[in-house]
């Protein structure tokens, strides 16, 4: 597995939590929720991209 691909996870996830601080505290807690699930939509389509090469990668060794 590639460590880029945890460390832009973990620094999506790092400023996403501080956008979500920062946007609760200043009394916006619906613009927070709506970053958080923006957030998590980026991680997911990064994650399914990952998973469809492995499933790529698999199907080309076992030639299926």
């Amino acid at each position: 597995m590639n460590i880029d691909l945890l460390l832009k996870i973990a620094g999506i996830g790092i400023l996403i939590a501080v956008l979500h601080q920062v946007l609760t505290k200043a009394g916006r807690e619906d613009q927070a929720m709506m970053i958080t699930l923006a957030g998590m939509v980026i991680v997911m389509t990064v994650v399914v991209k990952e998973i469809s090469s492995l499933f790529e990668t698999v199907r080309t060794v076992f030639n299926l």
